[in-house]
C-alpha cells in the first residue's frame, strides 16, 4: 500500500518561501504522475500543481503559476512543492497526492488522484 507523507509546512510572512515535500513508499513511484492541492477552511479541495511521472511536464492552478513550482526526485521518491512571493490567501492544509496514471490529462481532476497524503498547514501572515 504506497503512502504519502507531506512535511515543510509552517507558519511565513506574506512574500515569503516555502518548500514542501511528499515522500512515497513503495517502488512504484517513478511511473506515477503526482500533485499537490490545497484546501482552505470552509473552502473546497482544489488543483495546485501537478507533474508528470518523468517531470517532463508540469500543470499549474492559474493563482500559483510564476509564483509556485513543482518538481520530482524519482530517486528519492519525493515531489516538491517550492512556494515564492506567498500570500495570506495561499493559507490552507496542502495535500500530495498520487495520480492514477504517468501521464496527466485532467490535473485539477480530484477524481483522477487515487492516494492522498494527511497535509500539511501551511499559514501565511499579512
Amino acid at each position: 500500500q504506497v503512502q504519502l507523507v507531506e512535511s515543510g509546512g509552517g507558519l511565513v510572512q506574506a512574500g515569503g518561501s516555502l518548500r514542501l515535500s511528499c515522500a512515497a513508499s513503495g517502488r512504484t513511484f517513478s511511473s506515477y504522475a503526482m500533485g499537490w492541492f490545497r484546501q482552505a477552511p470552509g473552502k473546497e479541495r482544489e488543483f495546485v500543481a501537478a507533474i508528470s511521472w518523468s517531470g517532463g511536464a508540469t500543470y499549474y492552478a492559474d493563482s500559483v503559476r510564476g509564483r509556485f513550482t513543482i518538481f520530482r526526485d524519482n530517486a528519492k521518491n519525493t515531489v516538491y512543492l517550492q512556494m515564492n512571493s506567498l500570500k495570506p490567501e495561499d493559507t490552507a492544509v496542502y495535500y500530495c497526492a498520487r495520480y492514477s496514471a504517468g501521464t496527466v490529462y485532467k490535473p485539477s481532476d480530484l477524481n483522477n488522484y487515487d492516494r492522498w497524503g494527511q497535509g500539511t498547514q501551511v499559514t501565511v501572515s499579512s
